[in-house]
């Protein structure tokens, strides 16, 4: 098979990760009744679980240079387990931004899928977690399609997460009246943008007649042995026959570029590209395409500290130079540049205390099991000068994880149309002019 025949067909068939064909509503469904601090959000789940003392206290150093102000050297003892990675950028995103320094993650299980769930849907989940489960409130993709138009084309809102196997159910909700016709398109660029996704999305099987004719009369047979009401949103989020095309060019020329080696190390940094630089680097991609009006981006390389301290304090080094990254992305690209809200936050803290792991600098590894210092992160809201208030650091305890939703929402101009009661998080009003 040729070159240019086997990528478009991998493109083909990778564009059913996104969506099958949906004819979207021609008109409004509902229309946003607010104003807009801004037309753009970006979302960045940061890292994976990341404690204050590490990060804002900077016990171990700065380890995140390009996101807060000051040089504290790195910790001899753990130094010489960081990784070389390209010199910081010259605007430290804290002075863009308002930094809270004592946010939390305040109730339900401090792992990493009910954390998330929190931060994405408004709602602490207080029951166990089922995995395979869908959450049972919408998630703020679904707010913001349903709510807000005539922006609410699957286009526009994207989820993008590392390959650990969950993440998927946080697209969509069981809610009624909400459900995967509101949802975001989902990719894990790990799983479908790489040498393995390649080859298997990449080479696709040809029938010939006679296979053909099996496969039809199994389907009968199962048609008619298998009977299944099926509902709207059944087949997953859909895009409008025209965004389909879109995205089908687009994965077509990710492959195109990822065989040409332009995926290899396009930051060229020193250590090579990380998980996280790597998730953050095809959002830019996203970005740099479609200009979505909600993108939610997440990363999860820190979590590598329930084993090996030293790499989880590195880890967070590749994870805020990414941040950094992303948000030069934003700044160069038309239509989001000085139009586009960030916010930054981890979906949990850790352990106050290590567990048995001892790491080669002597360091002994930390878990999340729902302490209190587990409940201690930060959340960072940057944005344009004027619309969200720069420079500023509440060092009180304000704000929790399940008022992402509702902030996204005001700076989108919906808050007021989410029906009452469904939210039970406040905005975080203190970042805004």
């Amino acid at each position: 098979m040729k070159r240019r025949s086997f990528i478009k067909k991998a493109g083909l068939a990778t564009a059913g990760v996104f969506s099958v064909p949906y004819i979207l509503p021609s008109g409004r469904l509902f229309a946003a009744t607010g104003s807009r601090i801004a037309d753009h959000v970006v979302l960045c789940l940061f890292a994976g679980g990341v404690r204050n003392l590490e990060s804002i206290q900077k016990i171990e150093g700065n380890l995140m240079p390009n996101t807060l102000f000051g040089s504290e050297s790195i910790n001899p003892q753990i130094a010489p387990g960081m990784s070389a990675l390209p010199s910081p950028f010259s605007n430290v995103l804290q002075s863009q931004a308002t930094l809270y320094k004592e946010f939390r993650y305040a109730a339900g299980a401090t792992g990493h899928f009910n954390a998330h769930s929190a931060v994405l849907t408004g709602k602490y989940n207080l029951v166990d977690v089922n995995l395979k489960q869908r959450p049972s409130n919408p998630t703020v993709f679904e707010y913001y399609r349903k709510h807000n138009s005539p922006s609410m084309s699957a286009l526009n809102a994207w989820w993008i997460s590392n390959s650990l196997g969950p993440y998927p159910a946080l697209n969509f909700s069981n809610y009624p009246g909400y459900g995967a016709e509101f949802g975001a398109n989902y990719i894990q660029p790990r799983s479908v943008i790489s040498a393995s996704g390649y080859e298997v999305l990449g080479n696709p099987k040809n029938f010939n007649t006679s296979e053909i004719d099996k496969i039809n009369k199994i389907r009968s047979f199962c048609d008619n042995n298998f009977s299944k009401n099926f509902t709207s949103g059944d087949a997953g989020v859909t895009n409008a026959i025209e965004d389909s095309m879109l995205l089908d060019q687009f994965i077509q020329d990710s492959y195109t570029e990822a065989l040409a080696g332009q995926y290899d190390n396009p930051w060229n940094s020193p250590s090579g590209m990380s998980g996280d630089m790597f998730n953050v680097f095809f959002a830019e991609k996203v970005i740099e395409r479609f200009k979505p009006e909600l993108l939610v981006v997440n990363m999860q390389d820190v979590d590598i500290g329930h084993t090996n301290f030293t790499a989880y304090c590195d880890n967070m080094r590749k994870a805020d130079y990414a941040l950094a990254h992303l948000w030069q992305t934003i700044q160069t690209t038309p239509g989001m540049a000085n139009n586009t809200v960030l916010i930054v936050v981890p979906e949990h803290g850790r352990n106050q205390e290590p567990n048995t792991l001892l790491d080669s600098f002597g360091r002994y590894a930390l878990d999340h099991n729902n302490d209190a210092m587990s409940r201690e992160i930060f959340c960072l809201v940057a944005g344009p000068a004027g619309k969200v208030v720069q420079n500023q650091v509440i060092s009180t305890e304000v704000g929790q994880t399940i008022d992402v939703v509702p902030t996204i929402a005001k700076v989108l101009g919906f808050y007021s149309d989410i029906p009452g009661g469904m939210l039970d998080g406040q905005i975080l009003e203190q970042s805004f002019n």
